[in-house]
């Protein structure tokens, strides 16, 4: 097989028009994923973005059986999966045990409604593996609203919601609603990963709400720096899939997780050098030999 069948850009300025709505909602997709990422990563909770994945696919698997809106029905098994986990998962290891109930189900139905529909077989296979023509008018809409919404509950529950995250102890004795907002961020979480399914599809969801984050943390502890590096990294990671996808003859997940899977590997190169580099300026410093002046002990070497 040659390269040319998996990789060729000879149609690719009268194909790039055709993507325009997908590269928008790649956009909005990367900074709300950017943004939920680091908050997913301060929680632990990377194996919650698949749990409500698999009930968001189930979700828009079922709107495609009954033809009517594919983003609502996402929407709606990614919120139900949300509220779930948020409600029955308090400690960590019911998290975890609800979680793994909720994913063999959700799969499972999704598989079910996929099976029973009678339609393209491109329209089921998007749904796990993500399409570049998938966004039309109507769905950018929706994807925008949704964008616009999850930005507004952010900006109004960012600092508490982070405090919560990192120590909900100490926000716990502060008087902060730490339950309340554990609830308020899974639905936000939930609204994500449904908007993540449009674009990547259900299966590899992580390659935009977990990964980028994970890169920023690596080459950044700046409460300020690591949500824009997420940023930064996640649109990188989506709005690039798209564009060599559009190349390709294969779905658009694989670019996209590739993407966002170098920049992890540069970021956690770039931080083991910081890190060697810090570790060496910080080396312990011997102690005096007899007869030394006390004050050379700190001196430079």
């Amino acid at each position: 097989m040659s390269w040319d069948a998996v990789i060729n850009f000879d149609d690719y300025s009268r194909l790039l028009p055709l993507v325009t709505n997908s590269l928008w909602a790649a956009a909005a997709l990367g900074l709300v994923g950017g943004l939920v990422g680091v908050l997913v990563a301060a929680r632990d909770m990377a194996f919650a973005v698949h749990g409500i994945s698999e009930l968001s696919f189930a979700g828009a698997a079922a709107a495609l059986l009954l033809s009517v809106d594919v983003v609502l029905g996402s929407v709606v098994g990614s919120l139900l999966a949300a509220v779930l986990i948020g409600v029955l998962g308090v400690r960590a290891r019911d998290r975890n045990s609800i979680i793994g109930v909720l994913m063999p189900f959700g799969l499972g139905l999704g598989v079910l409604f996929l099976a029973l529909y009678p339609g393209r077989s491109a329209n089921k296979f998007g749904l796990l593996t993500g399409q570049v023509v998938a966004v039309d008018d109507p769905r950018l809409v929706t994807m925008l609203a949704t964008s616009a919404v999850v930005l507004a509950v952010l900006a109004v529950v960012w600092r508490p919601l982070l405090f919560a995250s990192v120590d909900p102890d100490g926000a716990a004795a502060r008087g902060v609603p730490v339950r309340g907002l554990s609830l308020v961020f899974m639905v936000v979480l939930g609204l994500s990963v449904a908007m993540a399914v449009q674009v990547v599809g259900a299966l590899l969801v992580l390659s935009l709400l977990i990964t980028p984050a994970a890169a920023a943390t690596r080459v950044s502890a700046s409460p300020l720096w690591v949500p824009v590096l997420s940023v930064a990294f996640a649109v990188t990671s989506a709005v690039g899939g798209i564009l060599l996808a559009l190349g390709g003859t294969v779905p658009i997940s694989p670019f996209v997780t590739t993407i966002s899977f170098a920049i992890y590997v540069v970021c956690r190169v770039l931080g083991a050098r910081r890190g060697r580099r810090g570790w060496t300026r910080r080396r312990p410093v011997p102690p005096a030999r007899p007869g030394q002046p006390s004050g050379l002990a700190g001196s430079p070497v």
